[in-house]
């Protein structure tokens, strides 16, 4: 036969036909290995030929994703792939003898596996892991991949909320195996973290393993454990635009409630109203956290506010006493003149529109000669001196009326006294003649006569205004009395307005000092 027909026919052969009595070979060989490699095998059972060696097995985490964090519950939800890789005495053959057969994968549930759990779990069912194959080598190495979604407890400390960390524990260890029958070892020193998918919410800084060895009271055999601790980092950029902003906010219109005019009505309003903004924030913060001793940062910020709000409603309704008082208030004491109306009122920047020549904090009398004095009281006094002197007038004016009386006859003296009662003659023209009359008729009289006529009418004239001049003696006394009202309250009122600045100042100055010092926490 020719050779190179040989050799096609080798070729055709071997592309065709050789490739799938292989494979069928190593499916009969695989099954042939798992018949052998099972006859007397146990699962329930150590795969350790002696009962005194401990078998080892080792452990590596791998962080897929955190799930939840419920910090009021405390428990964290994460994904995990756990990997357990152990060595099976009687799982072993050799290799040669199954057609170079190195590998096989089959159900973990036919062979031995450790009873590996997560000590501190908090899930209820205990269900969250899945069943999956193991792959065994042919020198006994088994190698068990599992995912899992694990519940663990996780002790969440909230004291800088928003602006907190966190560390929580997955630690991991044997339920039935001491030290001394099975030993846990670390893959790696921390968890893998290649294929985690961000949270919106928390950024993981950190995932390190430590193995512990624990001697319990119940036992006085040693049990390790690998404790896996999770180094989590808060994104507090939600509770900054949505809690933190919205309180600053709120915060800054508590001062401004002392620059409010106290006659609008509106100050205490604006501080409850402002009150219960706060409070419905802070109920929300108290939704979220964990019923604890420790009070997160923002709730302290919230009660720091809400006592600011709540000091400043009550000041402000002191103050509104004090610019509201009335006509029976007292006059303003001399050191709340000289320190609130003086000193700190320039503190303040408080001035009175027109202050200066009608200013109420002029203690100086008015000079000689000037036309302005404070509140407009040196014209007024110099008029009550006047009607005083008038009244005073009267009792000389009732001596020379007594004294005229007993010179001049009767009839003489009521004539002019009907004539006097009339009020002021308007004719003197007629005044005259009536005298000439009364000189023609008692001719004896003379010029002596007439001049004690005049001083008779004059002083009787006189006396008649007496009434008048105790009108206008009262209504000038009610006008200083008004004058000394409003001035008083004028006096008070500024007392509350420069109260108000200066409150307004102190209470800014709070705000921005709390302010900077929760922003200087999130720095």
């Amino acid at each position: 036969m020719n050779p190179r027909v040989i050799w096609a026919s080798f070729h055709l052969i071997a592309t065709i036909g050789f490739i799938p009595v292989c494979l069928c070979a190593q499916g009969k060989y695989a099954f042939k290995l798992l018949n052998d490699l099972f006859v007397n095998y146990t699962s329930a059972l150590r795969p350790v030929e002696d009962t005194d060696n401990i078998i080892n097995v080792t452990l590596q985490i791998t962080l897929s994703q955190i799930i939840d964090m419920d910090e009021r519950n405390q428990i964290l939800t994460t994904y995990l792939w756990i990997r357990q890789v152990w060595f099976d005495a009687y799982l072993t053959w050799n290799k040669t003898d199954y057609d170079g057969l190195d590998t096989i994968r089959i159900p973990s549930s036919y062979v031995w596996r450790p009873d590996i759990v997560l000590y501190n779990n908090a899930d209820d069912q205990f269900s969250s892991s899945m069943e999956t194959n193991v792959v065994i080598r042919h020198d006994g190495q088994i190698m068990w991949d599992q995912p899992a979604i694990s519940k663990s407890s996780c002790k969440v400390d909230v004291s800088f909320f928003p602006f907190d960390a966190q560390q929580c524990r997955l630690t991991f260890g044997s339920w039935t195996h001491n030290g001394n029958q099975m030993d846990l070892n670390i893959a790696l020193d921390s968890a893998d973290l290649s294929d985690f998918v961000e949270n919106v919410e928390w950024q993981v800084l950190g995932m390190p393993a430590k193995k512990n060895v624990i001697l319990y009271g119940c036992c006085s055999d040693p049990y390790p454990d690998i404790t896996y601790t999770l180094h989590l980092k808060r994104r507090a950029s939600f509770y900054i635009f949505n809690l933190l902003i919205p309180c600053m906010m709120i915060s800054f219109l508590a001062p401004l409630g002392f620059y409010l005019p106290a006659d609008s009505g509106e100050k205490v309003s604006l501080g409850v109203t402002v009150l219960l903004a706060l409070t419905v924030f802070q109920l929300l913060v108290a939704e979220s956290m964990p019923p604890s001793e420790n009070v997160p940062l923002i709730g302290k910020y919230y009660i720091a506010t809400m006592t600011m709000v709540t000091a400043s409603t009550a000041l402000t309704i002191f103050i509104m006493n004090i610019h509201h008082c009335g006509p029976e208030a007292q006059p303003v004491p001399t050191w709340a003149r000289r320190f609130v109306l003086r000193y700190l009122a320039r503190i303040c920047f408080v001035y009175d529109m027109g202050e200066g020549c009608l200013s109420a904090h002029t203690d100086k009398p008015a000079q000689k000669g000037s036309s302005c004095t404070r509140n407009g009281q040196a014209r007024g006094e110099d008029f009550a001196l006047r009607v005083r002197s008038v009244s005073a007038s009267d009792g000389c004016s009732q001596k020379i009326k007594d004294q005229l009386n007993e010179d001049v006859s009767p009839t003489l003296s009521r004539r002019q006294g009907n004539e006097c009662h009339t009020g002021w003659t308007d004719d003197h023209g007629e005044a005259r003649g009536a005298t000439g009359e009364r000189a023609l008729e008692s001719g004896a009289i003379g010029k002596e006569s007439t001049k004690k006529s005049e001083m008779l009418v004059e002083g009787q004239c006189l006396c008649h205004q007496q009434s008048l001049l105790r009108n206008i003696e009262y209504i000038t006394n009610f006008y200083h009395e008004q004058k000394a009202t409003q001035r008083r309250n004028g006096e008070w009122r500024k007392v509350a307005k420069v109260m108000d600045r200066f409150f307004m100042w102190i209470f800014f100055i709070m705000v921005f000092l709390m302010s900077f010092l929760i922003i200087g926490k999130a720095v």
